[in-house]
């Protein structure tokens, strides 16, 4: 691993630091002003993110210019999701967009695909949304049984897709269907780019434990997108899946441990004011140990973050080294949800609602936790990628 952070990349921290300082209101975050909770005012405040962000241009940091983006490294890339999750800055609506759909253009993507929907992308203006899961296709997602037949010029497909982020926001959607269904399960799939106002969608909400509704089902009855929009060949689709699995497992991950430290710092003053039976829990040496473990295994995550940009400067994408990565993240993090709820313990009742800095933020983490552990793939499904793939080991007998 080899990140150092030069005299420039510090200036350029500081030129982010001095941006946010600008748009975001003091005391952004806190119970003065609290992060937006609504549905509706989380999506307007997502999307003034994302057209800041790009008017200031902060948007595209490592992609090429030619494409809209800035031509810097992911060195500032990582600087610019540090300083943001300190910041406790906005989510934007378009992490799927940036964070998986464009870096995966950048490398499968024709000429052609680069030009017409990078620079929309970037700049806000066009919302993606991922076609992925289904009923009865989550980690076995090579099971899915959404069609795309060829009218023409134009693919039809029909089909449904489940736990799709977003998608009441979106403009589009990268969706894998199934163009040969006498191949083999992992063959005969193709990744389209699909426009989502069209009479052949339907999308409905699904609420979540938090309450929130993010995720969406929907319903593509021959929604048509023209032969230009396959990014690859027709029925290598399964490949392409995979270079955004490893984007969606891996470079997520920066920035990550700036948020999760946010929350440990709350869950540590939560400790402090939290009584047991010989004080503060924060003193009580079973609670020292477990938030001293904890504070250890997000600053190894920062490292490992680190690495990933090394790995990422020398070379366009990741490898199945990516579920090492989302394995430790996504378990580590509910292990601080699950730490959390027992600090806060009975007090949970006594929460005012999600405006509670403490038990707001802390309360949302644990939920989220759990579904971090099976979104992009489960705990299990890691395992068994990191055993096969990155150790060589046999397959599982069982499957």
């Amino acid at each position: 691993m080899d990140i150092r952070f030069s005299s420039e990349h510090e200036a350029f921290r500081e030129r982010v630091r001095a941006f946010l300082g600008e748009v975001l209101t003091e005391g952004w975050g806190t119970p003065t002003h609290p992060l937006p909770r609504s549905a509706q005012e989380q999506a307007e405040v997502g999307m003034w993110w994302e057209r800041t962000v790009y008017e200031h241009g902060f948007a595209g940091l490592s992609w090429p210019r030619e494409y809209g983006g800035q031509g810097l490294t992911w060195v500032e890339q990582v600087i610019f999701s540090e300083e943001c999750a300190r910041a406790n800055a906005p989510a934007g609506v378009n992490g799927l967009g940036k964070g998986l759909l464009g870096p995966t253009l950048l490398v499968e993507g024709t000429e052609a695909q680069k030009k017409r929907f990078i620079p929309p992308l970037l700049a806000g203006e066009e919302i993606w949304c991922q076609g992925y899961s289904e009923r009865n296709a989550g980690s076995d997602l090579a099971s899915l049984n959404t069609r795309a037949v060829l009218e023409g010029d134009e693919w039809a497909i029909t089909g449904q897709k489940i736990w799709t982020s977003n998608a009441h926001l979106a403009d589009w959607c990268f969706v894998l269907a199934r163009t040969d269904p006498t191949a083999p399960k992992h063959r005969g799939i193709t990744f389209f780019l699909v426009p989502m106002h069209q009479p052949g969608v339907k999308v409905e909400p699904l609420v979540q434990l938090t309450g929130e509704a993010h995720f969406n089902s929907v319903t593509f009855d021959g929604a048509r997108t023209p032969r230009e929009n396959v990014v690859g060949p027709v029925n290598d689709g399964w490949r392409v899946a995979n270079t955004i699995l490893s984007f969606e497992r891996g470079t997520t991950i920066i920035g990550r441990h700036a948020h999760y430290l946010r929350e440990f710092e709350t869950l540590l003053n939560a400790a402090r004011q939290s009584l047991g039976e010989n004080g503060p829990l924060a003193r009580d040496s079973h609670y020292r140990q477990r938030l001293m473990q904890l504070w250890s295994e997000i600053e190894i995550l920062r490292l490992h973050g680190y690495q990933v940009i090394t790995q990422l400067q020398k070379r366009s994408r990741l490898g199945p080294e990516a579920s090492m990565l989302k394995l430790y993240y996504s378990e580590m993090h509910k292990r601080l949800g699950e730490l959390a709820m027992e600090v806060l313990g009975g007090a949970m009742p006594y929460v005012e609602g999600l405006e509670s800095l403490a038990g707001g933020s802390l309360h949302r983490a644990f939920l989220w936790s759990r579904a971090e552990t099976i979104f992009a793939g489960t705990s299990e499904i890691q395992k068994n990628v990191i055993a096969e793939r990155v150790l060589g080991l046999p397959k599982d007998g069982r499957r």
